[in-house]
């Protein structure tokens, strides 16, 4: 393979991974200076384990398509693996409404009509149009859609995150109230003597006080997308956890200061999940000049890059199902691809499961409540496709140990251990706290918050089950039936060339 990408090149394309919109900015900025406790929790705790331990999967299976499908399944079995793959692609369909959500906010403030943004009927029929505009747009021409999402991530995050972090700074060096130093909330701030301060660390008083930790850590997601081009470094040990430094570095950055503007500009009981990034613009404008033309053109851009996001996540998770076809894992009617192999029926899958969870907007008037609770359903399905990567990793060490890994965590099994421990327990956590109901937020009910949650959970982890308790030979691809035995046969230390022999000798 030519080693082509530079260390630089991947940890920016890293980040851009982790930072595919301005969408979790409010959430942080919820927590006022407890952000720092929550961010730092997500970048010690989750993103850095997570990208060592993709990178040395990555790394070492580098040559073999499938992505987690594989790395868990080397480690558990295919069956497990493929609900690894099924997991993380449903949390992609899971994501995609709160994606959506962002950009319908941002259109809203693009004409001039910032009330639709918590207008619930109008966020549920745009993100329901949007997401089957985007699939068609996949399912003609994947070349249009690489190209509406090339300049994404600049256009649609990076210069907006920039502007908003330049605001901040005017708003500090003119003199204007900051929004932290005015709010007496228990939750954030601490009476003393007739004076305000921020609290540092979060005030708990039971676990729904820590229930936004969980959505931030979601917002660190997806390192381990880009594990994969680990082989594409001319010194993978070395450059890997350079790699690394700089994506924590970059979303640490952008995800800290965008969400100290927000946090620092408005007052806190005026932070919206929905809309508290287009109302820290509006707020600036206003002051700096009167008026707040900007914001509607910053508004198409961030819609623009959200769009982008969502396109460019669309066709890329569920190829990843696709690959478990060559091992019968899915039903022929799932297999169905275009002219030029995007696979058109699963697409179809995702619209409907979109559509119907799109449509709980058009029920809740809420939509910072709607927000939340989808964001806690796509966490608890990702989380547990995290747990497994974890749990694969260690095993590996000691059912494959002498498999080539162009990146290996270093400190032997203690190393592994040390580091996909940490991230599992950290994990772990997070998955209980994604079906606490935020102090936060009005839940109402919260026995009915649990309940979605938890359904949408069980009912998604149950569906891989289920189609492998189904599974037939007939499902596999015609060129793979007669060998299909054959591989269920080998095992992982005679597929990478050991004899019996050997294997004994090894013990």
């Amino acid at each position: 393979m030519n080693k082509t990408i530079t260390v630089s090149a991947l940890g920016f394309m890293t980040a851009a991974s982790i930072v595919t919109s301005l969408r979790g900015l409010p959430m942080m900025a919820k927590e006022e200076m407890e952000m720092f406790f929550y961010i730092g929790f997500a970048v010690i705790l989750f993103l850095i384990p997570a990208g060592l331990v993709a990178a040395e999967l990555g790394g070492a299976f580098g040559n073999r398509e499938g992505g987690i499908y594989v790395w868990v399944g080397e480690a558990f079995g295919k069956p497990v693996g493929f609900i690894a793959i099924f997991l993380s692609w449903v949390q992609n369909i899971v994501f995609y409404p709160t994606g959506l959500s962002f950009a319908a906010a941002a259109l809203a403030f693009t004409l001039g009509a910032p009330e639709l943004a918590t207008n619930n009927i109008y966020v549920g029929l745009f993100t329901i149009i949007a997401f089957w505009l985007c699939t068609f747009v996949a399912l003609v021409s994947a070349q249009f859609a690489a190209k509406v999402t090339q300049y994404g991530f600049i256009l649609g995050t990076a210069i907006p995150a920039l502007i908003l972090i330049g605001g901040l700074l005017w708003w500090i060096l003119t003199g204007h109230t900051i929004g932290w130093a005015g709010t007496t909330d228990p939750s954030v701030a601490i009476l003393t003597d007739g004076h305000v301060h921020p609290r540092w660390f979060p005030y708990v008083t039971n676990l729904g006080g820590l229930a936004f930790l969980a959505g931030i850590l979601l917002s660190f997601a997806g390192v381990e997308s880009q594990a994969v081009h680990t082989n594409e470094l001319s010194n993978p040990r070395k450059g890997y956890p350079i790699v690394i430094v700089i994506a924590a570095l970059v979303s640490f950055l952008i995800f800290t200061l965008g969400a100290l503007a927000v946090a620092g500009i408005l007052p806190y009981e005026k932070i919206n999940l929905q809309t508290g990034v287009f109302d820290t613009f509006s707020a600036v404008f206003m002051e700096m000049f009167g008026s707040a033309w900007q914001v509607p053109i910053l508004s198409l851009l961030i819609c623009y890059g959200a769009l982008g996001g969502v396109l460019a996540w669309i066709t890329g998770p569920s190829r990843g199902l696709l690959a478990t076809a060559h091992d019968g894992k899915l039903p022929p009617w799932m297999q169905k691809t275009t002219k030029t192999g995007v696979q058109k029926n699963i697409l179809i899958i995702q619209g409907i499961v979109v559509t119907a969870l799109s449509a709980i907007y058009l029920v809740v008037t809420d939509v910072s409540v709607v927000f939340f609770l989808i964001t806690a359903m796509a966490i608890s399905l990702y989380i547990i496709v995290y747990l497994l990567m974890y749990a694969a990793a260690i095993r590996l060490r000691y059912t494959q140990p002498d498999l080539e890994r162009s990146f290996k965590i270093p400190g032997g099994n203690f190393g592994m251990w040390l580091v996909a421990g940490l991230g599992f327990a950290a994990v772990a956590f997070a998955f209980v706290l994604a079906f606490v109901p935020p102090d936060q937020l009005p839940i109402g009910n919260p026995a009915m918050y649990v309940a979605l949650v938890a359904g949408g959970a069980i009912i998604f982890t149950a569906a891989p089950i289920v189609l492998e308790w189904f599974r037939k030979d007939s499902w596999l691809p015609p060129e793979d039936q007669a060998a299909r035995l054959a591989s269920d046969r080998v095992t992982p230390l005679e597929r990478h060339g050991l004899s019996e022999q050997e294997v004994l000798a090894r013990g």
